[in-house]
C-alpha cells in the first residue's frame, strides 16, 4: 500500500524542514503526500528572519478541497503557529477526517530558537489536538511545555508520556534527543504497552527538520497500515541514516539527506 498523507504544517523556504522536509520524508518512506500550507516562512540554517501566516479560510480549504478528491491515510501536523490556525484546522479535521490517524508534531521552537508557537496556542494544542491524535511527538522541551513539569530523565519522560495519553492522545512518543549523554533514548506509550527505543547519539550539527522528518515518516508507515511500534522504529532507522550522509549545507543546524535510503527487510517492511 503507498499511503496517503496529508501534513498541514508551515513552508521552511531553506528546504530542511517543514512542509517540505515532509514531502521528502513521505516520499522517501514510498507514500504519497499532499499538503495544507498553514504559513510561509523565510528562514536559513541560522534562523528564522519572518514569518507569514496564511489566511485561515484558505488553511480549511486547502483541508477540505485535498480531502474531498485525493483522499488521506493518514494526516500530520506540524508547525500550526497561533490558537486561532489550530482552531481551524481541529474544526476541519474534526468535522472531516474522524477515523483518519493523526500524527501531531507540536512544533513550538525552531532549531535557532525561534518561537514558533504562540504562548496561547499552546491550551489550544492540549484541548483540541491531542484529543484528535493517533500520536503525538513531542521533543522534550515540547513535553515540558504541554504537561507542565520538568523532564530531566527516563521517569520523567515515561511519566509525561503517561501524561500526553491521559490528555487524550491515543500513543505518545517522547524523543529524548536534548536530554545530555551519549545513548539517545525515545519513549513510546501506547495501547501495546511502552516501549524505549535507544540508540546512540550522532555528533553532528546537521539536525535541521529531524522533528518533521520524523513524524511525517511515522504518519507514512501508519498510511500504510503498519502497526504503531514498527511505524516508529523504521522512521527512527531512517532519521538516523539521514543524519549520517547529511550534505553539510548551510553555516548553522543543516539540513538531512532525505534522499538516504534504508533497510526494510529487518522487519518485513
Amino acid at each position: 500500500m503507498r499511503g496517503r498523507v496529508l501534513i498541514v504544517a508551515g513552508s521552511d523556504s531553506g528546504g530542511g524542514a517543514g512542509i517540505q522536509a515532509d514531502i521528502k520524508s513521505v516520499t522517501a518512506m514510498g507514500g504519497y503526500a499532499a499538503t495544507a500550507v498553514t504559513a510561509l516562512t523565510a528562514q536559513d540554517t541560522e534562523a528564522v528572519r519572518a514569518v507569514h501566516p496564511v489566511p485561515l479560510d484558505f488553511v480549511r480549504l486547502q483541508i477540505r478541497m485535498s480531502l474531498a478528491d485525493i483522499g488521506a491515510d493518514a494526516i500530520k501536523t506540524g508547525m500550526l503557529g497561533e490558537r486561532d490556525t489550530i482552531e481551524a484546522v481541529w474544526e476541519v479535521v474534526s468535522g472531516y477526517a474522524r477515523g483518519i490517524p493523526l500524527v501531531v508534531d507540536p512544533v513550538m521552537v525552531a532549531k535557532g530558537g525561534s518561537r514558533l508557537l504562540e504562548e496561547d496556542a499552546v491550551a489550544a494544542m492540549r484541548e483540541r489536538l491531542l484529543p484528535l491524535a493517533t500520536l503525538v511527538t513531542p521533543n522534550i522541551p515540547e513535553a515540558e511545555v504541554l504537561v507542565g513539569f520538568p523532564i530531566p530523565d527516563l521517569d520523567a519522560m515515561r511519566r509525561a508520556a503517561a501524561a500526553l495519553r491521559g490528555m487524550g492522545a491515543g500513543a505518545a512518543l517522547v524523543k529524548g534527543g536534548h536530554m545530555a549523554g551519549d545513548a539517545l533514548h525515545d519513549v513510546l506509550l501506547s495501547d501495546a504497552g511502552e516501549e524505549v527505543f535507544t540508540s546512540s547519539r550522532i555528533e553532528t550539527r546537521h539536525t535541521h527538520g529531524t522533528g518533521c522528518t520524523l513524524a511525517s515518516a511515522i504518519a507514512a508507515g501508519l498510511a500504510q497500515g503498519m502497526a504503531m511500534r514498527d511505524a516508529v522504529a523504521r522512521a527512527r532507522d531512517y532519521v538516523a541514516a539521514a543524519i549520517r550522509s547529511a550534505p553539510g549545507y548551510g553555516r548553522g543546524h543543516g539540513p538531512l539527506d532525505h534522499a538516504v535510503t534504508v533497510d526494510t527487510g529487518r522487519l518485513g517492511w
